[in-house]
């Protein structure tokens, strides 16, 4: 068998050549693609990042423009209860008795009624009230005449409800005077079935009638 011309060795030199760059060269962008992952780049590109969601405030409290409202005052403001009116208040002079034995004292009220559909207000300390007992046009007594120490009490008087002063005021069956209020013996009234008037007065509001109590 004839050995190869020179030319053929060279090109089967070539393509040994050719086919050795064409693996070197394979292996190296092989290489390169496991390093520089570029599909993982574009992937990464691709996927939004997450945004935090804002969502607006449900609260009642807030306007559509993001400002606070202002709190109506009238809402939360309860309406003040309005001073007793005359047409309204009822005033009756109560006593203990409506006979008294010689030497037992008096004891003297007050009953006070709220005739109106309304809650209403009033004094009832003892600045505004009044006793006053006399006997036809003479006064005996006034409760105001030798008082010490009076005071103010604004209460509310419910509607339709009637009440009666807690502490009684007593009489000492004896005539009264800013003059005498510091004597042991001040005049006494007479007894032996004599008649007497008490009328009472409170929170500007006077006693339309007397009550009668006969002393012994």
């Amino acid at each position: 068998m004839p050995r190869p011309s020179a030319a053929v060795y060279r090109r089967r030199r070539l393509v040994v050549l050719i086919a050795l760059v064409l693996a070197v060269a394979a292996i190296g962008i092989g290489a390169w693609l496991l390093i520089a992952r570029p599909w993982a780049a574009a992937d990464t590109a691709s996927t939004p990042s997450p945004t935090p969601s804002t969502s607006p405030s449900s609260s009642s409290s807030s306007t559509a423009d993001g400002e606070s409202p202002t709190p109506d005052p009238s809402a939360e403001q309860t309406p003040a209860v309005a001073p007793c009116e005359a047409a309204d208040i009822e005033v009756a002079a109560v006593t203990d008795a409506e006979t008294y034995a010689a030497g037992v004292l008096p004891k003297l009220s007050i009953s006070l009624t709220n005739k109106g559909t309304k809650d209403c207000t009033i004094d009832v300390g003892s600045t505004t009230q009044s006793f006053t007992i006399s006997s036809g046009a003479d006064v005996w007594w006034r409760s105001t005449d030798c008082q010490e120490n009076p005071s103010s009490m604004i209460a509310t008087l419910t509607a339709g409800t009637t009440v009666t002063s807690k502490d009684p005021v007593t009489w000492d069956r004896t005539r009264s005077s800013v003059e005498t209020c510091a004597q042991e013996n001040r005049q006494r009234a007479p007894g032996g079935g004599a008649s007497y008037h008490v009328e009472v007065s409170i929170g500007g509001f006077t006693s339309p009638s007397s009550a009668q109590i006969l002393l012994y």
